[in-house]
């Protein structure tokens, strides 16, 4: 029992080597590779202890990654919560990386649609739309078609 738990171990210190992972997806991808519930649970257990694995790191790093590619805040939290990170530690994350959301959204239209403006309702209703699916609020959208 001693070795499984060593090769969970080095599994879970394998994923975490490539990148940061929230400790509910740590969980996951580990019960995807083995059959001992208990036992995967103690060893990230462990693993949190030594900080080895921390939703706070997690949260941090993906607020920043995310907001690299241009997501709004509601995707980054609504990602976050999905993945096990509490609210707290999303309002952290966010508040340390301090975006400016307006010139996100603003660069993001840029990108896009140039310095297009829409020409008709269903032009400008599409371009909303977009915007909601990155996660941008009514006042960032509302914002960009000024």
């Amino acid at each position: 029992m001693a070795v499984k738990a060593k090769t969970i171990r080095l599994k879970a210190m394998d994923l975490l080597a490539r990148r940061e992972h929230s400790v509910k997806e740590l969980l996951k991808k580990l019960s995807d590779r083995f059959e001992e519930p208990e036992l995967i649970i103690k060893v990230v257990d462990q693993l949190a202890q030594d900080n080895l694995v921390s939703n706070s790191r997690f949260a941090e790093m993906y607020v920043r990654s995310r907001i690299n590619k241009q997501f709004g805040p509601i995707r980054i939290k609504h990602d976050l919560r999905e993945r096990g990170v509490s609210d707290f530690q999303i309002s952290s994350a966010l508040d340390e990386a301090d975006p400016d959301w307006f010139q996100l959204i603003q660069d993001l239209s840029v990108k896009k649609y140039g310095h297009t403006v829409p020409s008709e309702v269903k032009e400008t209703a599409k371009r909303m739309r977009f915007f909601q699916s990155r996660g941008f609020d009514s006042d960032c959208i509302r914002f960009i078609f000024k």
